[in-house]
């Protein structure tokens, strides 16, 4: 398993491999370690916390009538101390839960198969879309869903990788879920059995004869082989004119990003990050290879983070129109560090900037193409028929058209 983990964790989603200059290992002792917490903090602070923790233990011992899950215990101990470090994207992994994060940006993993998102304001675990064929499709849940609870967990609020962890499980075993959908006045209830789910990050389409259409719902370990096949297909085709869809994309994996940049951009910095020291990581296309043809990139609110790394590096060098609202705006990293037991720590590590130094975190990029969707012309037949009513889409399709001719 990989000591650590460098993505852009879904900003507004979270739907979440790069390394390090150097690899940060933190020790594990098995109890909570005020001197390694505290070093070089506060010796009264920490004295106040050994001193109440203690009395805690000693109410429970004394009073409590059941027996203590000290493991349960320790890792609350743990969840506790990253969740007072005020950072929104920090969160501590147990094992299990850490499992199943790196099981999931591989591609392939076992559950009900559907794009998910949290709103970071309100904590809403929504459903952006079921996958075709998957549990979730099946079982009728649909795009706008929130996820209230899951097996009677209220799940409002937690951190999306752990939401996750509870929806996923082995093949076969089901899982039940408590949906609040718009219109309807109570809890929906749908019971779901999970199968191994392998996903398609990348959908591909020739719009006419001339325009080809590349939608990528997230950035995995997959996703640039899948991208490139994409790109492959359509040239067959006869594509000279491409849609790339990252609407509703909350991001993903660093590095997927920067290998789908180094197929569509010549040789150069795609993007670079600077942490609290100021030290820069910077990441490059690596070859001259070159997409050569108008391209236009669909973005929204949601389009965060790997998606904004993408779709800013195109806007600055000038490869891409962006076409749409203007991106959610996370410009900020979390690494996540292997404890070495198999848990791990994720923690925003620095900010990231596009190749001509923007930094477009809480602001998000600006299409150059602005266009807002109006959902009330969409058709929910199949996927011709809705593109022809997409307005964004229509949008993206006039401006390539125009290059074109």
């Amino acid at each position: 398993m990989k000591k650590y983990i460098q993505s852009f964790v879904c900003g507004f989603l979270s739907c979440g491999v790069i390394g390090l200059a150097a690899i940060v290992l933190l020790s594990y002792s098995g109890v909570l370690n005020l001197d390694g917490v505290m070093a070089g903090g506060n010796a009264s602070l920490k004295s106040k916390i050994e001193t109440k923790a203690t009395l805690i233990e000693r109410y429970i011992d004394q009073y409590f009538l059941d027996e203590v899950d000290e493991e349960k215990m320790a890792d609350s101990i743990y969840k506790g101390i990253v969740s007072g470090m005020g950072d929104e994207y920090a969160a501590y992994y147990t094992k299990d839960e850490y499992e199943t994060i790196t099981e999931k940006t591989s591609g392939t993993y076992c559950g009900i198969g559907a794009y998910v998102t949290t709103n970071t304001e309100t904590g809403a675990i929504t459903i952006i879309k079921p996958i075709t064929d998957g549990p979730a499709d099946k079982a009728g849940l649909k795009a706008g869903d929130i996820i209230y609870a899951v097996d009677g967990t209220k799940v409002t609020g937690e951190d999306l990788s752990q939401v996750l962890a509870l929806i996923k499980g082995e093949v076969g075993t089901q899982v039940k879920l408590q949906i609040v959908r718009s219109g309807e006045s109570d809890y929906l209830d749908f019971t779901l059995t999970r199968e191994e789910i392998k996903e398609d990050t990348v959908n591909s389409r020739m719009l006419s004869d001339t325009i080809g259409y590349i939608q990528v719902t997230s950035f995995e370990e997959v996703t640039p082989e899948q991208f490139q096949d994409a790109l492959t297909s359509l040239q067959k085709e006869g594509m000279k004119a491409l849609v790339v869809d990252l609407r509703d994309n909350g991001g993903g994996l660093l590095n997927a990003a920067v290998d789908m940049l180094d197929m569509m951009l010549p040789k150069g910095l795609v993007v670079y990050t600077e942490d609290k020291k100021g030290v820069a990581e910077e990441y490059y296309a690596e070859d001259d290879d070159e997409i050569k043809m108008p391209v236009a990139i669909l973005v929204n609110g949601n389009s965060a983070s790997a998606s904004e790394v993408f779709a800013g590096a195109m806007q600055d060098e000038q490869k891409a129109k962006l076409v749409g609202t203007t991106t959610f705006g996370k410009g900020i990293v979390q690494t996540i560090f292997d404890l070495q037991d198999g848990s791990a720590l994720k923690m925003t590590t620095s900010k990231y900037y596009t190749p001509k130094g923007r930094n477009i975190h809480g602001t998000g990029l600006k299409p150059d193409i602005e266009v807002e969707l109006d959902k009330s012309t969409l058709q929910q037949t199949d996927q011709t028929e809705q593109e022809t009513t997409d307005n964004q889409m229509q949008k993206a399709m006039e401006y390539l058209q125009g290059e074109l001719n």
